[in-house]
């Protein structure tokens, strides 16, 4: 019998957790400003980087809002939209992969339409500031996939559609696991490289920030059907 990898929690998604529980529960509520970074640091008893990651975490699915010169305040949100766990999903067999991938496609690239028509200069810098993170971390799959985890989750915020966030944030585990393995592959493939991904990623912004619903409908079409051959030329090898 093959029993599924269980992978520990790192301690941003334990403090992730911890204040989307408060969100959920209503200890913290809408409009409601959050502690400084270290303060939150002092009170988790965790490093400020923790505490960074895991308000990203936070703001990349639409909970937080990050004001310039204010702080971080809580926003309006529906329970039962955040019923879902941040922690990585668990390994994937080939059909989970297709079938991860088909519903990517069919939401990932509506969404990307919509965030060209809809997205804000707050937008384009949540994703800008994801995109960097990529480039700087082409290297480290694990930290490059959160970035690019964020990047996607972005991109779903700016929508403007409460549901197409939600439905993202129900897949984002498993998709988050999908990121770091190709990032993997890539680093080690003669034919696929993490600067193609890279490229992709700015090719979705570009049309997202010019506007342009049907460019970033293709550009994120071609991301995602490159990362489904990535990712099936991998485990056909294997």
């Amino acid at each position: 019998m093959k029993y599924k990898q269980i992978k520990p929690k790192k301690i941003y998604e334990e403090v992730a957790d911890t204040l989307l529980e408060s969100i959920r529960s209503g200890e913290l509520k809408p409009g409601e400003k959050l502690d400084s970074v270290q303060q939150l640091a002092e009170s988790f008893q965790v490093g400020r980087s923790a505490i960074r990651e895991a308000l990203t975490s936070l703001r990349a699915m639409g909970l937080i809002e990050m004001r310039q010169g204010e702080g971080t305040y809580v926003k309006a949100f529906e329970p039962e939209g955040i019923a879902f766990p941040l922690q990585s999903a668990l390994l994937m067999n080939k059909m989970d992969l297709q079938n991860l991938m088909e519903v990517r496609k069919i939401l990932e690239t509506g969404i990307a339409a919509s965030a060209a028509s809809r997205r804000t200069e707050e937008d384009i810098r949540a994703m800008r500031e994801a995109l960097s993170e990529m480039v700087a971390y082409s290297g480290d799959p694990e930290r490059g996939e959160k970035a690019d985890l964020a990047f996607h989750l972005a991109i779903a915020a700016s929508a403007g559609n409460d549901l197409l966030l939600s439905l993202m944030n129900h897949v984002s585990g498993m998709t988050a696991e999908s990121m770091r393995e190709t990032r993997r592959i890539c680093l080690y493939s003669p034919s696929a490289t993490v600067g193609q991904l890279n490229g992709q990623h700015e090719a979705i912004l570009k049309a997202i920030e010019e506007g342009n619903s049907e460019a970033a409908r293709e550009a994120m079409a071609v991301h995602l059907e490159y990362v489904e051959k990535v990712l099936h030329d991998y485990m056909e090898t294997q």
